[in-house]
């Protein structure tokens, strides 16, 4: 499959003693392979359960990166990744944007707005002269 991402064996080397060993449960699966996955879904943007079967189940996936980012190793791991290579700059960015399918327009579609001279040039309204002119007036 086109457009996997992979830690090369420099990388794997710079994270794996990094990695919690020792953890109660089940036999985990292959860490390089699961790391390799997150990193695909972080980097593509796409949604957890749409990571691609070559990196294991998603549950697993998902699992593995919301219990490491509570515990804070993530950073660690980030860390070493960024002394790896020897370039002044890296940049880490998880920014995104997520609108609903329908922030696109409101109902109804565009509204006419009335050109900025016509606006001005119309007589201002005001809500307090409304009211002030139409009271009865108390001075009797």
């Amino acid at each position: 499959m086109a457009g996997e991402f992979w830690l090369d064996d420099y990388q794997w080397a710079a994270i794996e003693p990094l990695l919690p060993t020792n953890q109660p449960g089940a036999h985990r699966t292959d860490d390089r392979r699961v790391i390799s996955g997150i990193i695909h879904v972080l980097k593509s943007g796409c949604r957890w359960q749409d990571c691609p079967a070559c990196y294991g189940p998603s549950t697993t996936i998902y699992n593995r990166f919301h219990r490491w980012s509570a515990r804070g190793i993530w950073r660690q791991l980030f860390d070493a990744l960024v002394k790896t290579d020897d370039t002044d700059i890296q940049m880490i960015d998880s920014t995104t944007a997520k609108v609903h399918r329908s922030a696109a327009g409101g109902k109804g579609g565009r509204m006419p707005r009335p050109s900025g001279a016509r606006e001005a040039a119309e007589r201002q309204k005001s809500m307090l002269l409304s009211i002030v002119a139409a009271a009865p007036s108390r001075s009797k």
